[in-house]
């Protein structure tokens, strides 16, 4: 549904390919987070408005819920941009987000960061 390849599988685990990154998918339902533990923890990709639309159709044709729905944000600045988040099957949310100028909104890597995993 969101274009993931399939990378290793063994008993218990597998690799996908998520646009260019190594996720490693673990089979442990024991481990998996109520609503309220999970809170707003996330991953997510940056996408193209046309690639969003069309994953967004597909989540729809294939009803998923959507934890948040696709809404905009800050319109009418250089970051405003699309996003929803989902869930995948073991509660993870994943977020997909199309930025409508992702120059405008990637102009800020050259800022300092607070956040302490952020290296330059």
């Amino acid at each position: 549904m969101l274009d993931c390849g399939p990378g290793r599988e063994r008993t218990g685990w597998c690799d996908v390919w998520f646009y260019g990154m190594q996720i490693t998918l673990h089979e442990r339902p024991d481990e998996v987070l109520t609503d309220e533990q999970r809170g707003r923890r996330h991953f997510g990709v940056t996408l193209g408005t046309d690639e969003l639309d069309r994953i967004a159709a597909r989540v729809n044709k294939h009803d998923v819920g959507w934890l948040d729905p696709l809404c905009t944000e800050y319109a009418g600045t250089p970051t405003e941009h699309r996003k929803g988040k989902i869930l995948d099957p073991s509660g993870n949310a994943i977020e997909i987000k199309a930025y409508i100028d992702r120059e405008a909104a990637f102009a800020a890597a050259g800022r300092p960061s607070g956040c302490p995993l952020v290296t330059r």
